[in-house]
């Protein structure tokens, strides 16, 4: 069938197919002359008078003297083959070439950058694990020293509730520093104003406005000041290493309140942890019989423990996850909070002498800022740990800080440990190590186990036609053939 040619001079359907696929040798008339040349070889083949290569190069290079609005493709034909169209072929074989060596390259690339891209995350996994150590030392470090100078503290100035009231208006402190240290690492630096504006979006999309500002942060500011407060109590009527240990079992109330309010998933051996946390808390009580100083410092103690717990839980409900930006601004606000609308507790309590001290150069202002700056740090440790290392380590960090503890006050305080103490101390800490196995944690062992029977069977044949050989030899001095049985 004809085809009518169209108006830029394309003639027939392959002229067609050629120019819009872009063929790099096409111009106008490329197919009828395509055509000609096969037709011409044809009759050589069948004893007619061949055309002369002079001919047949004038009739290739018609085309493109004829027309005129086709000057680009003449132009880039001619820079691709300079003496005239009979070097199509090697140019097609160059470029079939240059495709293969293309398609080669990325192939040698992408093996380079398989080792490249192992050492940047062995790297990287390594980077993590010394920060993680350093991140353990300095948690566990900080918990026991607030600790200690608590109980130092506690010789000269028995006032709990403004110990906690000075340690929590410290908390202003933390977005400042971590935007000091967004200035100092960050390539794009941007002003306290709009960082501030940035990281105010855990409250909302809204940022953060007074109805939100006393709506969110009241109740989670009146945990904070629980939590503390009862932490300090408990260290009146128990050692440091009582206190700490039962405060561990704030994890196991996480995963209580978990399990009951958000629905979370059911895990047995977290079952299993909490009622080990449990056991170590009755275990802490009767230590010296449920009576006395002991039973109240442990309801203290698991107080302070619940209401951690409770403030964990109803920050994932209400606020979700945050990064270390958002933790600051909020750590902050809670201790503007503490500021304008607590301060009036200490007060009250001055006046009506609950906590009253006479003269004001009687306060250790020195054991008061080192509980708070050691406070303020443990709380910026722990949410800087999760940024440059796995969250895991910072419970590890916390849990360590039993046997510190201890340490402490065995040695310092020549505390003597009784046997009941002693084991509920261990009970509640190998809870916790429960509390941080994965969800998927027998799923893993599993996988383990099967990884290492499959490596003993493949081991085992090796075994077999080792036994086999020698089998042989032996027979063969002997002068028997034996045949081992598979």
């Amino acid at each position: 069938m004809d085809v009518k040619a169209a108006p830029n001079g394309v003639a027939t359907i392959e002229d067609r197919i050629l120019r819009i696929t872009g063929y790099y040798g096409y111009y106008p008339g490329y197919s009828s002359q395509k055509s000609a040349s096969r037709s011409s070889v044809i009759r050589c083949k069948a004893g007619g008078k061949c055309p002369s290569p002079r001919s047949g190069m004038s009739r290739q290079l018609s085309p493109l003297s004829v027309v005129e609005d086709s000057a680009a493709p003449i132009l880039e034909l001619q820079s691709r083959s300079p003496s005239g169209v009979c070097r199509h072929g090697r140019v097609e074989r160059q470029s079939r070439s240059g495709e293969d060596g293309a398609q080669t390259h990325p192939e040698s690339n992408s093996q380079e950058s398989k080792p490249q891209t192992r050492c940047q995350s062995c790297t990287s996994t390594f980077l993590k694990i010394v920060w993680g150590f350093l991140i353990i030392l300095s948690v566990s470090s900080s918990w026991v020293g607030t600790t200690q100078i608590v109980k130092i503290t506690y010789k000269n100035f028995d006032y709990p509730f403004f110990m906690t009231w000075f340690s929590t208006n410290w908390n202003i402190m933390f977005f400042p520093i971590y935007y000091s240290g967004h200035l100092a690492t960050a390539q794009e630096k941007q002003s306290p104003i709009k960082k501030f504006r940035e990281c105010s979006r855990i409250f909302g999309e809204d940022g953060l406005t007074l109805k939100l500002f006393l709506k969110r942060t009241a109740p989670f500011s009146i945990l904070w000041t629980l939590t503390n407060y009862l932490y300090l109590l408990a260290l009146k009527k128990l050692t440091a290493t009582d206190v700490s240990a039962l405060f561990c079992c704030n994890k196991a109330f996480v995963f209580l309140l978990s399990w009951i309010v958000l629905k979370d998933r059911f895990m047995g051996v977290r079952i299993v942890a909490a009622i080990m946390a449990i056991t170590g808390i009755v275990m802490m009580a009767y230590a010296d019989g449920f009576h006395g100083d002991s039973i109240i410092g442990v309801a203290y103690a698991v107080g302070s423990a619940s209401t951690s717990a409770l403030y964990k839980v109803l920050f994932k409900m209400f606020l979700g996850s945050a990064n270390f930006g958002e933790a600051a601004h909020f750590v902050s606000t809670l201790g503007f909070f503490n500021l304008i609308f607590i301060s009036f507790t200490p007060i009250i309590l001055y006046f009506t002498k609950v906590e009253y001290w006479s003269p004001f150069s009687a306060v250790p202002w020195g054991y008061l800022c080192g509980v708070a700056g050691l406070w303020l740090a443990f709380n910026i440790l722990v949410n800087v740990g999760v940024v440059l290392t796995y969250p895991i380590l910072i419970s590890i960090g916390t849990v360590l800080s039993v046997p510190g503890n201890a340490a402490v006050d065995l040695l310092k305080h020549e505390v003597i440990f009784s046997v009941v103490r002693l084991g509920a101390t261990i009970i509640i800490c190998i809870g916790f190590l429960l509390m941080l196995l994965p969800e998927e944690w027998d799923e893993i062992t599993l996988r383990f186990i099967n990884s290492l029977k499959e490596k003993k069977s493949e081991d085992h044949p090796e075994d077999i036609t080792d036994s086999g050989v020698h089998t042989r030899s032996r027979s063969r001095a002997n002068g028997t053939v034996s045949i081992p049985l598979a």
